[in-house]
């Protein structure tokens, strides 16, 4: 997997506006990674086997640090005085801005894995050229999640070839999941209006370089799977505009019930 930094813009001063686009930037990868250890917090007690019920708890815990750092800066660029815990809890589901693929319900397990090889491979290449861009807090934040981005492809990836080239059961779970949530794989990559102003500030990556990664990635994979790769697929797309699924209103339901019950609540 290469590791091409993006181009650094010349410097120039942030604009208001880009710095309104930024926070709705870092705000939307503070949603995606909290939505998604939610999802996979789900698990916990409840994994096939002990050691995979970890290894989902502990993806979990990992992509929960990231949308508390992401979170942090978010806050920051705002400068309204909001904190980490108001824009995670007391923010309602239109305001978010994660992409559909992470508000997905589990399933089963087949289902569980295929949704995170999808956005495994999105994210490890993300943080990649984040890494090298001209945001200091961003590269700071991706050169930390990275190296744990990194664990997260490899055990997802190897759950995808254990299952697509397993018994007929598995496979046949496995292809079911992928039929089922391949539609959401092309949000990621498909740039929203303010990723768009964001890369002709310099400021984010081109989405072009990263969805060869993935698609590199992927065919090997899948070849070693012994899964054909979904082609034609119509693509969901919304949730990066705040048009979500039903499944988002119930998981922040219970995701915000005890700060919304107990407003200002503090351990």
């Amino acid at each position: 997997m290469t590791d091409s930094p993006m181009p650094a813009p010349t410097p120039t001063a942030a604009s208001p506006e880009t710095q309104t686009q930024l926070f709705a930037y870092v705000l939307q990868l503070a949603d995606t990674s909290l939505i998604l250890a939610h999802r996979l917090s789900e698990w916990c007690g409840h994994g096939p086997i002990l050691e995979q019920d970890l290894a989902m708890a502990n993806i979990a815990l990992d992509l929960l640090g990231e949308a508390r750092s992401y979170y942090q800066y978010a806050a920051e660029l705002e400068g309204k005085g909001r904190t980490e815990d108001d824009l995670a809890y007391l923010r309602s589901a239109v305001e978010y801005r994660n992409p559909l693929l992470v508000e997905q319900p589990n399933g089963d397990f087949a289902s569980t894995i295929v949704r995170q090889f999808i956005y495994d491979c999105f994210h490890y290449h993300l943080l990649l050229q984040l890494k090298s861009g001209p945001d200091a807090q961003l590269a700071a934040i991706a050169e930390k999640s990275v190296k744990e981005a990194a664990y997260h492809i490899k055990w997802s990836s190897e759950w995808v070839i254990r299952l697509g080239d397993g018994t007929e059961e598995s496979r046949r779970r496995v292809e079911k999941a992928i039929s089922n949530l391949w539609r959401y794989a092309g949000e990621l990559t498909t740039p929203s209006a303010t990723e768009k102003a964001l890369q002709a500030a310099g400021l984010l990556p081109d989405y072009a370089p990263i969805q060869q990664q993935i698609d590199t990635h992927v065919t090997r994979v899948f070849e070693e799977a012994t899964l054909p790769v979904p082609q034609g697929v119509f693509m969901q797309k919304g949730g990066k505009d705040g048009r979500h699924s039903e499944h988002l209103g119930y998981l922040l339901a219970e995701l915000q019930y005890l700060q919304r019950t107990y407003p200002g609540l503090q351990w």
